[in-house]
């Protein structure tokens, strides 16, 4: 398939009043954190559903999707990754292709849903047995969204109970002056506690003091109301 064809399929599905509201939704006016963005009006099942009828996109095709002005095309594109990378026939050859192609387009994915919806399954996922330094680059490098890449990919082992990059890197970012940072750090520290609740207390009791507010509330959103209301008092 083509991205010419994969655009006529998303834009045969947009509707006017639906991208004005996503304008909105995802905060493209002057100054805010998606500033231009332009939008088809597609909602994400329409945009999954137009994904996996053409997972046999190749690269060149995808990577004119991913420069697309369009937030859906680009978001069609990294979904076809995904979902290239989750096919049980993939070989380790072609999910590598995958995760490098993902990382050479990261800045394209370029507001909070892109990453969120495809970050754990391709570079946490490639990641899980594999060194993990690239995370702590990314945390590092001042970019926004790889920030947030390097955060929310580690969902993939939290899955397998595997907590130590997410605390560490929670660490790391925990005076990120962003809300869109606090939020992430504070979901991920939210699924760790959703699968060991002593190892987010103890990293609580630890830096409760420290964590934006925002980031706190997330991560203790589960918590009984009584501890709740012990740790924002830390604040």
């Amino acid at each position: 398939m083509t991205a010419a064809f994969i655009l006529s399929e998303l834009q045969s599905v947009g509707t006017p009043e639906k991208a004005v509201h996503l304008s909105r939704f995802f905060k493209t006016g002057p100054g805010q954190y998606g500033e231009g963005d332009q939008f088809l009006g597609v909602v994400v099942p329409q945009t999954r559903s137009i994904a996996k009828a053409n997972q046999a996109t190749p690269f060149d095709e995808l990577q004119l999707l991913l420069d697309s002005p369009w937030h859906e095309a680009r978001l069609c594109a990294l979904l076809i990754l995904v979902y290239r990378f989750q096919n049980r026939k993939a070989t380790s050859e072609e999910r590598e292709a995958i995760f490098r192609f993902y990382l050479k387009n990261m800045r394209r994915c370029n507001n909070w849903d892109l990453v969120d919806l495809t970050c754990r399954d391709i570079v946490g996922e490639y990641l899980v047995d594999k060194d993990r330094s690239l995370l702590y680059r990314l945390a590092e490098s001042g970019n926004l969204w790889e920030q947030r890449i390097s955060i929310v990919s580690t969902w993939a082992f939290i899955r397998r109970n595997d907590f130590g990059d997410t605390l560490e890197l929670s660490e790391r970012l925990i005076g990120h002056t962003h809300d869109l940072m606090h939020k992430a750090v504070g979901w991920m520290l939210r699924e760790v506690g959703k699968k060991d609740r002593q190892t987010l207390t103890d990293f609580l009791e630890r830096n409760a003091t420290r964590l934006p507010r925002t980031a706190l509330r997330y991560a203790i959103e589960h918590y009984p109301e009584p501890e709740r209301h012990y740790f924002l008092k830390k604040r």
